[in-house]
């Protein structure tokens, strides 16, 4: 029986950090074995905040694949491409833009929280505006049956659900509605207790060196009742110790809970024994990245491969939606 299909992708807008990993790259991992899985690089995505700084996005391109490779995602199980690879996604965006009501858009409930969370930057575009529509575009291409996303994206699915529904009413049953593949929540917060981002500038990147995570676990926010070492702390509020659940054996992980308690086991040392455990599970990740790098070539051709696959399916969809749209 053949596999049902998935669509999910990323911006290159910079290297991947542990938010990327536990918010999508581990569910993206399991996901290879029971579903035919198309992940691709969203570069058109990327303009819609970087267009004043286009550099960082091919670089970026290369970087993530080698970082999903990293991961544990296969070019064997799986699809890589390049979104603007796929001329298709262009057309069916176009397309997709005429029968989409503004209304839709405007009440995206992500617009004006990323316009408030980028205010740095001018998104009074057309194209910030109507990414939803391209992001529909980019799923139904494929056909998808869901969509891997955490809750807060989840709207997104459904509003293409809503432009799938509008297109197969006006013309022709061309696109299935797609389902909402909920991520398991799995939160890891940045350095300074944030959410992790690259634009709080507060991340422990997939890529960083030992002694880069050394300084930037040094620098997260504890407990801030524990003025001294001699205060007993809570370590269900501590982000430290948030990541030893992750990355420190359970005898230890409980040991420190218990040493916080009772104010035996200091911050600076709690924070020595996380980064140890932290370098030691990336360690295999940055070996992997060295034997990538060497030969990038490596890289290119699984985007090659990934983009005809990509583009054979796409030639045939957009075969579909002309004869349907009759033009």
């Amino acid at each position: 029986m053949d596999k049902k299909r998935i669509v999910s992708g990323m911006r290159p807008t910079g290297r991947l950090h542990l938010g990327h990993v536990y918010g999508a790259l581990n569910n993206w991992r399991s996901l290879q074995k029971d579903y035919q899985c198309f992940y691709f690089i969203a570069d058109w995505h990327a303009l819609t905040s970087e267009y004043e700084n286009t550099d960082i996005i091919r670089q970026s391109t290369i970087d993530i694949i080698i970082d999903w490779i990293t991961v544990g995602l296969s070019p064997e199980e799986s699809v890589f491409f390049v979104q603007s690879s796929i001329k298709e996604h262009s057309e069916l965006h176009l397309i997709f833009s005429m029968v989409t009501p503004l209304a839709w858009l405007e009440r995206n409930p992500t617009y004006k929280e990323q316009l408030k969370e980028m205010a740095q930057k001018n998104l009074y575009t057309y194209g910030f505006l109507g990414y939803p529509v391209l992001q529909a575009a980019d799923i139904l291409m494929y056909k998808a049956h869901g969509v891997p996303v955490g809750e807060d994206q989840s709207p997104h699915v459904e509003l293409t659900r809503e432009i799938a529904r509008r297109f197969n009413h006006y013309y022709k049953n061309v696109f299935p509605l797609p389902e909402v593949l909920l991520t398991p929540e799995a939160k890891i917060l940045g350095i300074d207790r944030r959410k992790m981002s690259k634009g709080y500038d507060n991340a422990i990147f997939i890529s960083d060196p030992k002694e880069e995570v050394d300084h930037k676990v040094s620098e997260m926010i504890t407990d801030p009742q524990r003025a001294r070492k001699s205060d007993p702390g809570r370590p269900w509020f501590c982000n430290v110790f948030a990541f030893h659940e992750l990355y420190t054996d359970k005898e230890t992980v409980k040991e420190i809970d218990e040493g916080c308690r009772k104010a035996s086991i200091g911050c600076v040392e709690c924070k020595k024994i996380m980064a140890s455990n932290l370098n030691r599970a990336l360690e295999p990740i940055r070996e992997k990245r060295k034997e990538l790098e060497a030969d990038i070539r490596i890289i290119e051709n699984i985007i090659d491969e990934g983009n005809k696959k990509a583009r054979s399916f796409a030639k045939v969809t957009m075969e579909e939606v002309r004869e349907a749209v009759k033009i």
